[in-house]
């Protein structure tokens, strides 16, 4: 199943899964994270592009509850269903990607 979460939600999400390691995993491509990158504050950030997850899916541990995050949250759902199709378990889906993280939880985070 794929959670929905606001970027607001996530501390309580983080806090659900504390036992099992919860991921946040960022699907954006390099130049997006340049302009605008996550600061992980209790959590720890993977930065996988969503066109290399493929052939990078390995390095990700199906066991823990992984938060998928983009630009708006279109890519980071299709990520959430692949690593569904893949065996994880635990999902949520960032709505409204990192341009809502801006507006919800770091306003020094620049929107594109």
């Amino acid at each position: 199943m794929i959670e929905h979460i606001r970027p607001a939600q996530l501390p309580d999400w983080l806090a659900r899964h504390a036992a099992d390691r919860p991921l946040l995993l960022d699907v954006r491509e390099p130049w997006e994270l340049e302009v605008a990158r996550v600061r992980p504050d209790g959590f720890e950030l993977v930065a996988i592009p969503m066109g290399q997850l493929p052939t990078r899916v390995q390095e990700l541990d199906p066991a823990r509850p992984t938060a998928c995050l983009c630009h708006h949250g279109a890519r980071s759902l299709r990520v959430a269903a692949f690593l569904a199709q893949s065996g994880f378990e635990e999902l949520a889906n960032i709505s409204g990607g990192i341009d809502a993280w801006s507006l919800e939880r770091d306003p020094t985070v620049p929107r594109y």
